[in-house]
């Protein structure tokens, strides 16, 4: 069950070269592994497995895409795609929204 006036985003069509950001009402708590993120109009709960993504996630609405992020980050393209495709999930549950 999706939350009222959202909108769906597949990993399939999630555009790494758009700009993203973290949605207003998503909490991130850092922790030793990482990071929790709460969203708390859809109650979903994420896990962040590694303090790299943690912070490419902080940056995302401070950069022009994803991948601009990513490259700030250290992330090249040949190590992109794990990352693209975690944004890709966070994209599905409404953690991240375009910008």
């Amino acid at each position: 069950m999706s939350a009222p006036g959202a909108t769906e985003v597949s990993t399939e069509t999630f555009d790494p070269g758009a700009t993203w950001r973290l949605h207003p009402q998503v909490a991130l708590r850092p922790e030793p592994f990482g990071a929790l993120l709460y969203h708390f109009g859809t109650r979903k709960l994420s896990f962040l497995k590694n303090t790299v993504i943690v912070d490419v996630v902080r940056s995302l609405g401070d950069h022009a895409s994803v991948r601009e992020a990513l490259r700030a980050h250290g992330i090249d393209e040949s190590a992109e795609r794990p990352y693209v495709r975690a944004l890709g999930t966070l994209a599905d549950s409404h953690m991240i929204v375009p910008a």
